[in-house]
């Protein structure tokens, strides 16, 4: 028989850099990838073993000899002010062993080597630049060299500063660079999930992928609608000024008002580096983030310097990272959970397995397309996977199907209500008509006194408990319960029921913005439950307000205005408004109970295009400070349409309905008649 003709090396190195580069594409530009992490590292990891063993393939143009992929067109480029090198990785603890026996080695003393420790957290890698204390530019890794600029969308958030904070009247430096991960949190992206599904739109595939397409919106107020975060790491350039470690550093970085991570730690020798890193397999499922790993760092910068890079790739640091995180295990029923907006959401419960160092019992399964396009099904063995390392999920089945197994379809009834389900026209999703259902009336409970209201101590367990002894079935329930109510429940007692009873009163203060958010009006998140309450000052205003004065708010559109103006108008609802304000919830704006007078009050605009002397932002600010109102959208009621370069429709509009288009001269002589 003949044996197959194997390929040459320098044939198998072109074939690598071909699929390297495709799936680094996927990854960093298209935000779409292919491969799990683990695939896509054993393809990396053998183009860079024939490389070593054979020098003369190696090209500038390889992909190892390279930080990243290039950035996407879309976003202006930027240079960074110092490469963001990407880490080497190690699996086990024989290889930070090696790794640190090379350290002392290279650097050629008998001192002491400290470590620093960090999660590894898999969100999009960013710079910030700040001149003199203020933020100046925001721009992701791209290439390692150049990325995008996404100052206006880093702005947004607000775990980003943008005054560094000063410290014993201590200048901050003329120019830092600040390194950090944008991340979305675990219980934020289960929410902006249920959102996507509920929309009709195809979910991220993780956290990690839901954060980087966050990021690069190149509308900010959609990236201001998501909950991002961020935790820094390091700096790339400082001048003079900081201390001279990574420990430090990261202290020091919290003073200047920057987030670090607390679960960072400095340890003295490598076996304890070795124990962390095992320890932190077994716990990092119980973080509110998704992780891939651990980062070491040698924690003295004159060592790191001594130690430099090689390829872009620091010999001061490593990530330790963790087997691929999938499993084998069967199927055992396909659940079905109503969420707060009366979505279906599928859930698959498991034969308990180990995935990842992690008891996984449960998953996600987004809808019923889904499930038949996977052709998943009761009864059979599946692959579990955590995606992101964290988040479960059914890939699909392990093999055949097992015999008398049957595709998996939708109850044509609610579980819980006995409700008839429906599936309006384009969407993907199931829903339940009846907004009295108990599972969505339960969820909306958990998101008014958890994410909109804040109400400390009690919690989703205290909520479920009120609501199965029949206490609480609504919002206006919960502010009926009594601290005799509470210290009957488990975990309660008279201390602790009077705080939370204390808690759920204060929440009576909370701005009108977080009482429209928590209403669970339809496509009504923070930002634009924020805009709104700014607008319209007030819950009778909203009532009264028609589609297309709603539509003026900015972010809102005609098909949300549609979806707002049905809310309000509905008997129901305005009987829960009128309930919830007789038992003292704010349904004024104070921002609007004191509204700005000047010279241009009463008067409306619209900004459109490319201002040449001043950011958008400052024009809208320094108008709303004369007293007049911004908005999006052009209608009868505007003022003027002030135009940049590169206007697109909104000007057509203005001279369709009459309106004066404004050009940026005008703008700067309204400004100076105040």
């Amino acid at each position: 028989m003949t044996k197959a003709k194997r390929s040459s090396p320098a044939a198998r190195v072109a074939e690598l850099r071909r699929l390297v580069e495709h799936h680094l594409y996927r990854y960093h530009v298209l935000d779409d990838p292919e491969l799990s992490d683990a695939a896509y590292d054993a393809l990396y990891d053998e183009l860079q073993a024939l490389e070593d063993q054979h020098p003369k393939l190696v090209s500038p143009d390889s992909p190892t000899q390279r930080v990243g992929a290039p950035p996407a067109d879309g976003f202006r480029k930027v240079a960074h002010l110092s490469p963001m090198g990407s880490l080497e990785k190690v699996t086990t603890a024989e290889a930070l062993s090696k790794w640190a026996d090379d350290v002392r080695k290279r650097l050629g003393t008998d001192e002491p080597v400290a470590y620093v420790l960090e999660p590894k957290i898999d969100g999009s890698a960013v710079s910030l630049v700040y001149e003199n204390g203020v933020y100046m530019r925001g721009a992701t890794r791209g290439d390692g060299l150049r990325g995008e600029d996404v100052t206006g969308n880093l702005r947004t958030l607000q775990s980003v500063p943008l005054r560094l904070l000063e410290q014993d009247g201590t200048r901050p430096p003329d120019v830092l660079e600040v390194r950090g991960e944008i991340y979305f949190p675990l219980a934020g992206f289960a929410q902006f999930t249920e959102a996507q599904l509920a929309a009709g739109r195809k979910p991220a595939p993780n956290a990690r992928n839901a954060a980087a397409g966050s990021l690069r919106q190149l509308n900010p107020a959609v990236t201001a609608e998501r909950p991002l975060s961020i935790y820094v790491y390091g700096v790339g350039v400082r001048g003079d000024a900081g201390p001279p470690t990574q420990w430090e550093t990261l202290a020091w970085l919290r003073e200047l008002g920057f987030r670090t991570n607390p679960d960072a730690e400095r340890l003295e020798s490598i076996e304890e580096v070795a124990e962390a890193c095992a320890a932190w397999e077994a716990r990092r499922g119980q973080l509110g983030y998704e992780i891939d790993g651990i980062v070491i760092k040698v924690d003295s910068f004159v060592q790191q310097e001594t130690l430099g890079s090689l390829h872009g790739r620091p010999r001061f640091a490593r990530a330790y990272k963790w087997a691929p995180t999938a499993a084998v295990t069967r199927l055992l029923a396909i659940h079905v959970r109503v969420g707060r907006t009366g979505v279906l959401n599928p859930l698959a419960e498991l034969e308990p397995v180990q995935v990842g160092g992690v008891t996984v019992s449960s998953a996600t399964l987004h809808n019923e397309d889904d499930i038949r396009r996977k052709d998943i099904r009761v009864g059979d063995l599946v692959v579990v996977q955590r995606a992101g390392d964290v988040i479960p999920q059914v890939v699909g089945p392990a093999g055949e199907h097992e015999s008398g197994t049957k595709p998996w379809r939708m109850p044509k009834r609610c579980p819980l209500c006995r409700t008839g389900i429906v599936k309006p026209e384009g969407e993907v999703m199931h829903r339940c008509p009846n907004r009295a259902c108990p599972s969505r009336g339960l969820e909306t409970l958990y998101h008014w006194a958890g994410s909109a209201m804040d109400i400390e101590g009690v919690g989703g367990n205290t909520i479920k408990k009120l609501w199965d002894e029949g206490l609480v079935r609504s919002l206006p329930d919960l502010y009926r319960v009594t601290t005799e109510q509470l210290e009957v429940l488990e975990g309660y007692a008279e201390i602790s029921a009077a705080r939370a009873i204390a808690s759920i009163e204060r929440s009576k203060e909370q701005p009108f913005s977080r009482v429209l958010f928590g209403l669970n009006i339809p496509k009504v998140g923070w930002v634009i439950a924020r805009n709104l309450a700014l607008h319209f000052g007030s819950v009778d205003a909203l009532v009264a307000a028609t589609q297309s004065e709603l539509e003026e708010v900015e972010g809102v559109g005609p098909d949300r205005a549609v979806l707002i103006a049905e809310w309000f108008s509905d008997e129901e609802n305005q009987a829960l408004v009128a309930e919830l304000r007789d038992l003292g919830i704010q349904m004024v704006s104070a921002e609007q109970a004191r509204p700005v007078e000047g010279s241009l009050t009463g008067q409306q605009f619209v900004i459109t295009g490319t201002l040449e002397s001043l950011k958008r932002e400052d024009a809208k600010a320094a108008l709303e400070a004369l007293g007049a109102k911004v908005s999006e959208s052009v209608s009868g009621k505007t003022t003027g349409v002030i135009v940049g370069e590169s206007p697109g429709s909104k000007a057509q509009k203005a001279e369709k309905l009459g309106v004066p288009v404004l050009s940026e001269d005008d703008l700067t002589a309204l400004l100076r008649a105040r």
